[in-house]
Parts: C-alpha cells; structure tokens; sequence
C-alpha cells in the first residue's frame, strides 16, 4: 500500500469514526428522551392509583397519615379515572393483589404478566421499577409501584410508536452514516492527495538526479514548511557532495601531475642505464642513486595521495591517547634525522579522543616542514598547552600571498619548489585536525620564522 493510500484510509477512517460516534450518541440520546417521555406518563398514570408516602414528620409535630387513592369500584378500578384498554396509547391499568389475584378493567380479557419482582412488591413493597414485556405481539413498556390499600399496581403502555420512530432514525442515522463515511473516504484521498503533492514532486525530481547523477543539480524550495526544510538539507548534501567530487577530481588532477615528473624522470634514468656499459663506474653509481631517490619520492607521494584520499571521515578506530607522548616520540625521531637542528620542547600532559595513527602522522608532518625550511644551526620549538601544539622555526616564514594556500593540496610556494616534497604533508595535517574536530593555522612569528598551530579536538578532562 502506497503512502498516499495509507494517509487516506487513516483519514477516512477517523472521519468515519467521527461521524459513526455521532451516529450512536444520536440514537442513544433520541431513544432515552422517547423511553424517557413514555416514562413519564407511566408515572402521571400510576399516580391516580396508587398513594405516594408522606414526607416525614417535624419535630415536634403530629405525624401525618397516608393520603389514599379513590376507591375501587366493583371491578377494583377507581371510578373518577377511566382505564385505558390493552394497548392503548392511554395507558392499560391492573393491580394485583398482597395474594397474587390481578384485577383487570371491565371488559379486558387480555393481562400484563405478572413476573416474582411484582408479586414480591405486592406482598411486601418496595421501590417502584420498569421493565419491558411483550404480550400478543405487543412492546410494552411497564410501571409498577406499590398500592396505598395493598398490593401493587401495574400502568403498561405500547411502545410501538417509540419503537417505529427508532427503527426510521435508525435508518436515516444508517444511510447518513454510510454517505458520511463514503465522503470521507473520498475526501481522505483527496486530502492525502494535496498533501503528498510536493513529496512526489520531490521523489520526482530525486529519481531524476539518480538518473542523471549530477551534483550541481538542486532541488526548488517552496515555503517553509517540512517539506522546505527537507528539501534544504538534500541541496545542502549535494553540495557537499560537490564539493567532495570536486576535491576528488583536484586531488586527482593535482596527482597526476605531480607523478608526471618522478615517472619521467624514472624513465630517463632506466633508458639511460639499458646503456650503462657506455658509463663510467661513477656515473653508473650515480644513476643508480637517483633512480633509488625517485622510487622513494614517488612512494612517499603515493602514500600521500592514498591518505588524502581517505577523506576526513570521524576516524574508525579513535581512542583516549596521550598527545604529549606523541609528540614526545615523534622528536626523538626526529632528532636522528635532523641531528644538526636543535629542539626544545615545553609539553603538557593533555589526554584527547582521537586515533594515534593520524595524529602521529600529522605531528611528524609538522616536524619535517620545520626541519625542511630551518637553518642548519637552526632551533625549533615545539610547544604543547592546552591541548594546541605549535612548532615554530627559524626559517624565512611565508609570504603574505602564500598564507591562506599554506594547508592545500599540491600548493607549493616558488621558494619551495626548489626543496624536496610534493606539497601534500601540511594538506595530510589540516584533514587530520578536521576529522577530530581541531583547527590548525599558519602565521609568521614576530621573533621570526614560521609557526604552525594545531589542535586535535577538546582535551579530555
């Protein structure tokens, strides 16, 4: 079943419902205030034979008697209140005696049946009740209550007309009903129709960018309802899913570029040593060298360009890791590649959530561009406080212009495109700190030199 067919049959049905619950309560209601009327007159009747208790006497005061109904004549009716007959609109009458004797109107053959609750109330009293009976095909409605005199008087009248009224309101309430509930039907469908319309032209227009997958296509937001805000989200999700595309195609563009020069140059070499019996030992020796330098340059690039390519996801394996430690070890090996540059070092201890892999890689990143660019007399310092390492050098710094480029891909600036390197390990660093939420910045020191600060989240506490 289809969502619009979902939404529509709740609509109806809870309009059906609506309109079956007021269906009921208008039965209900019209057949009390009938029963009730009938009722009513069943006691107006009863009272000319039968006496109501006084009210209790006042303090003080004498106590007064019952007030007694007309008497009886032969028959045991009184004579000042004409009977009705069996079944009359009227009202029948009969009382039956403290022995069980029922005494009819002349003339009546026909009596009501005197059930063990009349005759308990003839004998002994009691509070008057109602009951339904039927005699001879007739509904009757019945009264009886108790008799000044003894015994218990019985008022019945039909309820053919009651019943007639009913069976016609129900008919009406029935095909009111059923009309109701087809109109409902019809306007939940109608209802679900309207409301679903820009669901399907929004499952519209997504089943036509999956047909032709474009990221640059958007969707139209109308108003600023849900469906808006839905609409929203998936423009803001196409474009970051540009933006990703577009960083793939870069990445992919810049790398390979930059694996034109390694290879061409591996190429040269390896057509030049198919002549090595041309060359002198040095030479030879040489070249095998350069080829040996080339194969590592291209390996670092590639492992580059594969950690780039990673994206900078929430990493997987993420853990509480001390980042002192860290950086800690990742000086002491730099230290022996560098041993004619001096370190110092000011480390807090700082705990953070993050995933040691990546963060080592990024800190040693970090130390190799100080290395790189620091004098040979040079020192660096390396600083970690609250949870935001600096690494500053004693290097040229940057240029102005190269300052908002300093954590791109493949940017490299013309002062270091003479030193070794791709122009990917500041890039590797800056995807680091954002996949656990840190930052990090470039700037000039005053002191002079370059500083680089980066932070790897909020410190654990």
């Amino acid at each position: 079943m289809s969502l619009r067919a979902r939404i529509g049959a709740v609509a109806g049905l809870a309009v059906a419902g609506v309109v079956i619950a007021i269906a009921v309560a208008s039965y209900v209601a019209d057949r009390s205030e009938l029963r009730g009327q009938v009722d009513r007159s069943l006691r107006d009747v009863a009272r000319g034979f039968a006496t109501r208790r006084l009210a209790p006497p006042l303090p003080g005061g004498p106590r007064p008697g019952p007030v007694r109904r007309p008497p009886h004549d032969g028959d045991g009716v009184p004579p000042k209140v004409a009977p009705g007959r069996f079944g009359g609109p009227s009202g029948y009458v009969q009382i039956v005696e403290p022995n069980g004797t029922v005494r009819r109107p002349p003339d009546e053959s026909r009596a009501l049946p005197v059930d063990n609750a009349t005759r308990k109330l003839a004998r002994n009293g009691g509070p008057p009740f109602f009951r339904d009976a039927t005699v001879d095909g007739i509904h009757l409605r019945v009264f009886a209550t108790t008799d000044a005199d003894g015994g218990a008087v019985q008022v019945a009248r039909p309820l053919t007309e009651v019943d007639r009224s009913l069976d016609r309101l129900l008919v009406v309430l029935i095909v009111v009903g059923l009309g109701g509930i087809a109109v409902a039907a019809i306007l939940g469908m109608l209802v679900a129709r309207a409301a679903l319309a820009p669901v399907s032209r929004f499952t519209r227009r997504t089943e036509a960018l999956t047909a032709d997958p474009d990221p640059s296509h958007r969707l139209e937001v109308r108003g600023r309802d849900e469906l808006a805000r839905l609409a929203g989200s998936f423009n803001a999700t196409l474009d970051a899913l540009e933006r990703s595309v577009q960083a793939q195609r870069h990445l992919v563009a810049d790398a390979s570029h930059e694996l034109r020069t390694p290879i061409a140059t591996l190429r040269a070499n390896i057509q030049t040593l198919e002549q090595a019996d041309r060359l002198s030992p040095e030479d030879r020796e040489g070249l095998r060298a350069d080829i040996i330098e080339e194969l590592d340059s291209l390996t670092a690039l590639v492992a580059d360009v594969v950690e780039l390519a990673r994206g900078a996801g929430t990493p997987a394996m993420a853990d509480d890791v001390a980042l002192d430690q860290i950086v800690e070890s990742a000086l002491h090996s730099a230290r022996r590649r560098a041993p004619a540059v001096r370190f110092t070092q000011k480390l807090e201890p700082t705990l953070v959530t993050a995933s040691p892999e990546q963060v080592e890689r990024a800190v040693t990143n970090l130390l190799d561009n100080a290395i790189k660019w620091s004098p040979p007399d040079g020192e660096i310092e390396v600083t970690l406080r609250e949870g935001v390492l600096s690494v500053r050098d004693q290097g040229p710094g940057f240029k102005d212009r190269d300052l908002p480029h300093v954590f791109d891909r493949f940017y490299r600036a013309d002062d270091a495109r003479r030193q070794p390197g791709s122009g990917l390990g500041l890039a590797i660093v800056r995807q680091a700190v954002e996949a656990h939420g840190g930052h990090a910045e470039a700037a000039n020191d005053p002191r002079g030199g370059a500083r680089l600060e980066v932070s790897f989240g909020r410190p654990t506490p």
